[in-house]
């Protein structure tokens, strides 16, 4: 299974804001993991959209995190990020058009597994993620 690179940039913000305080622009955030700032942009408005980030515009604005870390959720946040349902074709039933699928066992071991995944996610919160917060600021770059 592979994440696209929105959720990966999403949780990455997540992390940083997590560690930083303060608002943080998304090109410095680009910058410290050295990804681009056009994706990181569309990113950070769908984390403001669904109320994980606050942003403020202006000089002195930028991202910081709407609400505490440790009630943010991995497993809701790459649920929200991810379109599960086009996995495979068979997931989604609007526009499956596989002529096998009502015979086939595949969807079932598919589904079972994307839940499994998701629900060892949910386990786990931002906060839980950078548990060793000094080590992690000290791995990006000094800004």
């Amino acid at each position: 299974m592979r994440l696209s690179v929105q959720t990966d940039y999403a949780l990455r913000t997540l992390m940083f804001l997590a560690v930083n305080d303060g608002h943080h622009s998304i090109a410095e955030i680009a910058r410290q993991y050295g990804i681009s700032k056009n994706h990181l942009m569309k990113v950070a408005q769908r984390l403001a959209a669904e109320g994980f980030v606050d942003s403020l515009r202006g000089r002195s604005g930028g991202l910081k995190l709407a609400k505490p870390a440790e009630t943010m959720n991995v497993g809701s946040i790459v649920r929200i990020m991810e379109d599960m349902g086009s996995f495979v074709e068979c997931l989604d039933a609007e526009t499956n058009r596989c002529v096998v699928t009502s015979a086939c066992g595949l969807r079932h071991a598919l589904n079972g597994a994307v839940e499994a995944f998701l629900r060892h996610l949910d386990g786990f919160t931002i906060s839980d993620l950078i548990a060793d917060q000094e080590a992690f600021r000290l791995l990006l770059e000094p800004s």
